[in-house]
């Protein structure tokens, strides 16, 4: 692979005016090319399937499915899919999880213009990056491990109760939760019910902050 390719970029971000600014970055960019934009994880899927971009730029905390969920489920599609995700916060625990669904690497939102295209240019040539703001995070957390600690809170849930913790978290109702997932109300009942024996969180509030502390959800994004 030549590093004079056109790399062709799918941009995944919830906030348009981020988007935008990436895009116009981008545009001016020798040598790269935004096929697509995507406000959330479902878009994201269906855009990558329609484009086929070589890196896509993925935000990890948006409405209706996260980034990490999204790159997971690109994977499956596509495992040669490169995927770079953006974050404006992240925990050693949202790396790790990101890495094991498949990212290419993990970038700083707060980076500057160079570090974006280094960091594209790394993800399109096969490469993994981890933004240098995030390496304290990453070691810090790989120091506090011990073989005697339990297994992830996080890696207990299955992928359809991650989605709707993330959504619960978000104050969208049970009844919305369900047609946004084609699913029925008495199921995400269930699930609900499940994620929180599993969490040991009992109240929406308790599973807001959770997801906040992990980078699932932003501050602002709460629909209550």
């Amino acid at each position: 692979m030549k590093t004079s390719e056109i790399r062709h970029i799918l941009i995944v971000e919830d906030q348009e005016i981020i988007r935008k600014g990436l895009r116009a970055l981008l545009a001016a960019t020798k040598n790269f090319e935004v096929v697509g934009e995507a406000a959330n994880g479902y878009e994201a899927i269906s855009a990558s399937k329609e484009l086929k971009p070589d890196v896509i730029l993925m935000g990890l905390s948006m409405p209706k499915m996260n980034g990490i969920e999204s790159t997971r489920q690109i994977k499956r599609i596509n495992d040669d899919a490169k995927i770079l995700m953006l974050t404006s916060h992240c925990t050693e625990e949202c790396v790790r999880d990101s890495l094991k669904a498949g990212a290419a690497g993990f970038l700083d939102k707060n980076c500057t213009p160079t570090e974006l295209v280094q960091a594209i240019n790394y993800t399109f040539l096969g490469q993994i990056y981890i933004s240098p703001r995030l390496h304290n995070v990453i070691v810090s957390g790989y120091l506090e491990q011990s073989p005697e600690l339990p297994q992830s809170t996080w890696s207990k849930l299955t992928a359809r109760e991650r989605q709707i913790l993330k959504l619960v978290a978000e104050g969208i109702k049970n009844k919305d939760i369900a047609e946004c997932l084609f699913i029925c109300q008495k199921t995400v009942e269930k699930h609900r019910a499940n994620l929180m024996r599993k969490l040991n969180l009992h109240n929406v509030p308790a599973l807001t902050a959770y997801c906040i502390e992990r980078g699932v959800i932003e501050s602002g994004s709460m629909g209550y």
